[in-house]
């Protein structure tokens, strides 16, 4: 895996990226986990994107999680170092599906992005958002034979096309041979109570059993900025509302 090189250290100087947030990180960086507050998490998630990196050897890691990362790390003072920016870099780390971790050469690395809260800071401009009208759904659910529901798709302001792609590669890794999609909005009437979901054709019966649904479905989520709810439903159950994914 080391000897694959998706950063090319010899294509040229990259531009810097800023050195006051550069600075910031590494005195947070300094912190002791145990001392890291709310306002440390604040503080790092809005000054990374834009900091000076540098890749770490090897350039990509597979975590514990299963998920693939850009290992990358914090700069010493003085020291002489080919940049690595991540809001620069993101359609590179995001063509490419991978997370990113700093300083995993730590007994505990600072800091995992998902690849879902790089897809975030690139279509919202954050890491996580808070306000939005995606529902709190944690478990499938049906919809009630009385319910007014509104059903299309997701636009590319949600689920960019490169995104899809790489959810259709999984599903259909997994055995999924026709990954359906659609974006629900219920209780639509109602601006107090109206909410959002991505629905998928899955459901225990494409798998070998609910062990193997509920994996495919958190890896799936990796994919999504953690604010999105994300449900499975039998394709049957509304008409017209599936189109491939």
């Amino acid at each position: 895996m080391s000897n694959i090189h998706f950063f090319d250290a010899s294509s040229g100087a990259e531009p810097l990226g800023d050195l006051e947030k550069t600075i910031a990180i590494n005195n947070l960086l300094s912190i002791p986990l145990e001392e890291r507050d709310s306002q440390w998490i604040a503080d790092f998630i809005t000054q990374i994107s834009e900091a000076n990196l540098a890749v770490a050897e090897p350039e990509i890691i597979m975590s514990n999680d299963g998920f693939p990362y850009f290992n990358l790390r914090n700069v010493a003072n003085g020291e002489n170092f080919q940049a690595f920016v991540i809001k620069s870099k993101l359609p590179l780390i995001l063509k490419n599906g991978f997370g990113v971790a700093i300083n995993t050469q730590k007994e505990q690395p600072d800091w995992m992005f998902t690849y879902g809260d790089l897809l975030n800071l690139e279509l919202n401009g954050e890491f996580y958002t808070d306000e939005h009208f995606f529902s709190k759904n944690t478990d499938d659910f049906a919809i009630g034979s009385q319910e007014e529901i509104l059903t299309g798709q997701p636009s590319e302001t949600i689920l960019p096309a490169f995104v899809r792609q790489h959810m259709r590669d999984f599903l259909q890794f997994s055995g999924v041979h026709n990954p359906l999609i659609m974006l629900i909005a219920r209780n639509y009437t109602d601006e107090e109570k109206v909410s959002q979901d991505l629905v998928l054709n899955l459901t225990p019966k494409n798998f070998a059993n609910e062990k193997e649904y509920r994996h495919a479905m958190n890896t799936i989520s990796w994919f999504l900025p953690r604010h999105y709810s994300l449900v499975g439903m039998d394709e049957n159950a509304i008409e017209n509302g599936f189109q491939p994914l």
